[in-house]
Order: structure tokens, then C-alpha cells, then sequence
């Protein structure tokens, strides 16, 4: 089984990002697009525990998590530069979890590899 985590950090209230949307999909393999793999919502500690479909190994590959920053800074009363951000990393043969953060912020987001 593979895990795939998150957690969004709002670094301009210094609070986690309750209620983004987030979507993560699979490089398609002829190259031509993007297959949707999972879909959540980040909670109130601003984590999402898991994205992969439950039991199942993923594939290695290029894989996207896409997050709506357009709905969580709507709902939180501001403005959002960036509606949208899109993270694209690698997966290996073998991988059983990867934990991607996004540091977010009206104007600015930076991401890393977590463990």
C-alpha cells in the first residue's frame, strides 16, 4: 500500500488551512494527460492523511496534487493571487509513503518533501 499525505500550513495567520480541496492524479502513461487517483479535503489540523485509494500499491511514476487555494481563501475572506496550485513529483518502484506540505499564503506558497 501506498500513502500519499499532506498539510497545508496558512503562513500569513500562522494556522493550519482547514477545508482545502485537494485532488491528486497520475501522470497518464502514453503522456497525454492526467488520471485521477484520490480527492479530500484538508481537516481542521490542516492535514489530509491519505489520498491513495485504500490498499492499493501505486504505480512509480509522475503524479500531481492540485490544490484549490481559490475556495479556501474565498471562504476565509481574501483575496487569492494563486487560485490554484499544482505540485508535480515522482513516485519510485516500491514507494509506501510521501508526505508533501504546502506552505501557503495570499501572495506566495512553497512546498517541500516531508517525512
Amino acid at each position: 500500500m501506498t500513502r500519499i499525505t499532506t498539510h497545508v500550513l496558512d503562513t500569513s495567520s500562522g494556522r493550519p488551512a482547514e477545508g482545502v480541496p485537494v485532488v491528486l492524479e497520475r501522470a497518464a502513461p502514453e503522456g497525454d494527460g492526467w488520471e485521477p487517483v484520490g480527492r479530500g479535503l484538508t481537516g481542521a489540523d490542516g492535514r489530509q492523511g491519505d489520498l491513495a485509494p485504500p490498499g492499493r500499491r501505486l504505480a512509480a511514476g509522475r503524479y500531481r496534487l492540485t490544490f484549490d487555494t481559490g475556495a479556501y481563501f474565498t471562504r476565509t475572506g481574501r483575496r487569492a493571487f494563486f487560485p490554484e496550485v499544482a505540485v508535480v513529483f515522482a513516485i519510485e518502484e516500491g514507494t509506501e509513503h510521501e508526505h508533501v506540505p504546502l506552505l501557503l499564503a495570499p501572495y506566495g506558497y512553497s512546498t517541500y518533501r516531508g517525512s
